[in-house]
């Protein structure tokens, strides 16, 4: 039997935070979403000027990357490559850069998925979210 580690609120706090100032920091308006290992989403933050899809994608890649165990850019570069019968797979659809895991003594405890902008910079807001953790 294992021990897990979970995200408790001042997890997601924190990681929100951190999400956030990086955002505002650049003048990014994006949807930070950040859920749990099963992909449940636990909390959704919609800055200023972010375009209303964003608040759908996000959580998504967010989910995508939780379910996945890995960051959504390397399915989207999967199914760039030609890999595109990965379309099919159940249950995920934000197969897009800007979803990371949140990894911890190599367990996935969540993620985080941030949708607004250039795509490797929705991934830089969710790195320093996830950074803030200090894993």
């Amino acid at each position: 039997m294992k021990n897990t580690v979970e995200l408790e609120w001042a997890d997601v706090q924190t990681i929100a935070a951190a999400a956030q100032a990086e955002a505002l920091q650049n003048q990014w308006a994006v949807t930070i979403a950040i859920v749990d290992a099963g992909g449940h989403l636990l909390s959704l933050q919609r800055l200023d000027g972010a375009a209303p899809l964003s608040a759908h994608v996000a959580p998504a890649k967010a989910r995508t990357a939780a379910l996945g165990r890995r960051d959504t850019k390397g399915i989207e570069d999967m199914i760039n490559n030609g890999r595109t019968a990965f379309l099919s797979a159940p249950t995920i659809d934000g197969m897009l850069e800007g979803g990371l895991p949140i990894m911890h003594n190599g367990q996935c405890i969540g993620a985080v998925g941030v949708s607004g902008v250039k795509a490797p910079e929705d991934a830089q807001v969710a790195r320093a979210g996830i950074a803030a953790l200090g894993l």
